[in-house]
């Protein structure tokens, strides 16, 4: 299973659910993922950590109505949270919230990208964001899927260093991920014929599952919706869920075509 003690610069390195209903997330992702939950930090707005076997894989915290329904947000990793604000905001870019020490845990800031879909800055301090992932019941995959590709991929090559590679460039399906090295860490898909009317640019999490229709049993018994049942792709066997508040996430397993990590 991948480990690692910091993200490359521009990796996926965090998520966190913004949740009207705190308490129900944490006995809903707890009960699901096999998570434990520290005690809200009052210092932080009673941010939550979610831990695996003792290791942090994802936070949670709670919103007011006027903030609209819950996210899972995603958090790419920065050496300087400051100058990359500064440059995502001349890259077509917008500052939602600019770059503000948390603590001692490091620096944060949240933007919406070139295709408007919103994405988070987190440059570490003592919390350097997960260390395990691509497992079971840790994040394990994280895709944009944006009504603008060419300016998204380029927005996140300017402004996060990413090295993409493309894996489909065809009016049917066109696709890239980011890689570091031999290994992939996320991907931006074009959405612009798949998305809804008034369903904007947005990143999306998988969180990894041993079996696909195990979880989604799983999920439905804890008061959560399977809104895409699960599939197999070359990719692995995934499905689209949302929580008992209506967050969707994603969950992907391996099958055949895409053996375990490791």
């Amino acid at each position: 299973m991948p480990k690692r003690e910091t993200a490359p610069i521009g990796a996926p390195c965090w998520v966190d659910l913004m949740t009207p209903d705190p308490a129900g997330a944490v006995e809903f992702y707890t009960l699901l993922f096999g998570w434990t939950a520290e005690e809200p930090n009052e210092a932080f707005g009673g941010y939550i950590n979610f831990q695996k076997d003792g290791v942090r894989v994802a936070g949670c915290i709670g919103s007011r109505p006027e903030q609209g329904p819950g996210v899972w947000a995603i958090y790419l990793a920065s050496d300087d949270a400051k100058k990359t604000v500064d440059v995502a905001a001349a890259n077509g870019g917008e500052v939602v919230s600019p770059a503000m020490d948390v603590g001692d845990l490091g620096t944060m800031a949240i933007l919406t990208d070139s295709s408007g879909a919103g994405i988070g800055v987190w440059q570490p301090g003592t919390h350097p964001g997960f260390k395990e992932y691509a497992e079971s019941g840790a994040p394990g995959w994280f895709e944009l899927h944006t009504r603008d590709y060419a300016a998204a991929v380029d927005f996140y090559r300017t402004v996060f260093g990413w090295e993409t590679q493309p894996v489909s460039d065809t009016d049917e399906f066109r696709y890239t991920i980011m890689k570091n090295g031999h290994e992939m860490l996320a991907g931006i898909l074009d959405a612009s014929s798949l998305l809804p009317d008034g369903v904007p640019s947005h990143w999306s999490v998988y969180f990894g599952a041993d079996d696909a229709d195990v979880a989604a049993a799983r999920i439905r018994e804890l008061g959560g919706t399977i809104l895409r049942e699960p599939e197999d792709t070359p990719y692995g066997k995934l499905a689209t869920a949302a929580d008992p508040s209506g967050v969707q996430f994603k969950i992907v397993a391996p099958n055949e075509a895409m053996p375990a990590r490791s």
